[in-house]
């Protein structure tokens, strides 16, 4: 069910978020880094992704792709904010940021792993990143304005930069470089595994004081993003009720599966630290959630049901 490289970012994470917290002074050093190493790490995820295959999947899929985006993006935060405001206040800033953010990079390996329609979460992740440093921003500045004290130009610049520079960089060196993108190719996922651990180094050593005097507030993050990622599933599914089992899983796959370490890197410059321990822990259902995917596939093929339209 998972891979070997499954296992060893996951020990990565939650080792490098430990030392982070027990070794706030070593750790120190690396936190003016995370959002130049969100950038680089942004960068290695996007270079699978082909401009080609994006626009002919928006042609043939254009409702879809829109009646998606406006839940992933508008839609879905605002209900789970308010949820959460009404039973759980504490995190609903967490809950908004995880739920608002883009689909994550690594949805469409997840899409091929349950049998989903990858093109379809390739270009969820594309649309979504795209609009994510407007939309997001947007949300947090209307729902949040009075309460909290962020610079809503200062939010959509961050997440700008963050997610155009890596896709611009990208772009040109596909043009006059291709001999070295292919080099980067082949050693990604190790550069990747040393860019989470430092990210978190980074991040938790800031908050190492607050997790020594609130030891649990780790436990319960974790409960709540496994909360959320149900949720995502469920809504992802219900969504496109009436579609192909395939595309319900894509459209489960692109609300559960989402770019949850730029909001853990995002939080930690405007929140404090319950918003960025969520987003770590929610590496948690971002690897669970494939084992109810493939149970749901699986009994919509024996029912039948596949391929209703």
């Amino acid at each position: 069910m998972f891979r070997l490289n499954d296992f060893i970012l996951l020990i990565v994470i939650f080792s490098s978020m430990l030392a982070g917290i027990l070794l706030p002074r070593l750790a120190s050093i690396f936190q003016p880094y995370p959002i130049y190493l969100m950038m680089l790490l942004l960068f290695l995820s996007f270079l699978s992704i082909k401009i080609e295959t994006i626009l002919d999947t928006i042609q043939n899929n254009l409702q879809t792709i829109i009646y998606l985006s406006l839940i992933k993006l508008i839609v879905l935060p605002l209900c789970v904010y308010f949820l959460f405001r009404v039973f759980c206040p504490s995190y609903s800033i967490a809950a908004l940021l995880l739920t608002g953010i883009s689909t994550g990079v690594v949805a469409p390996f997840i899409s091929t792993l349950v049998k989903a329609n990858v093109n379809l979460v390739l270009v969820m992740v594309v649309i979504s990143s795209l609009l994510v440093p407007f939309t997001l921003p947007a949300l947090v500045k209307i729902l949040l304005g009075r309460s909290v004290e962020i610079s809503f130009l200062g939010m959509m610049r961050i997440l700008s930069i963050v997610i155009f520079v890596p896709i611009l960089v990208i772009e040109v060196l596909r043009r006059f470089a291709p001999v070295m993108l292919d080099s980067i190719m082949k050693r990604r996922y190790p550069i990747s595994l040393v860019i989470f651990a430092i990210i978190n180094l980074g991040v938790f050593s800031r908050y190492s004081d607050f997790f020594y005097q609130n030891p649990l507030i780790i436990l319960e993050a974790t409960f709540i993003a496994i909360l959320l990622g149900g949720i995502y599933l469920v809504v992802g599914i219900t969504a496109l009720w009436k579609a192909p089992v395939e595309n319900q899983l894509a459209s489960a796959i692109s609300l559960g599966n989402m770019n949850n370490v730029l909001v853990l890197v995002f939080a930690s410059e405007f929140f404090g630290p319950l918003e960025p321990t969520v987003a770590a822990m929610y590496m948690v259902p971002f690897f669970v959630l494939i084992l109810p995917m493939r149970i749901y596939y699986r009994l919509k093929k024996q029912m039948g049901s596949g391929t209703t339209t």
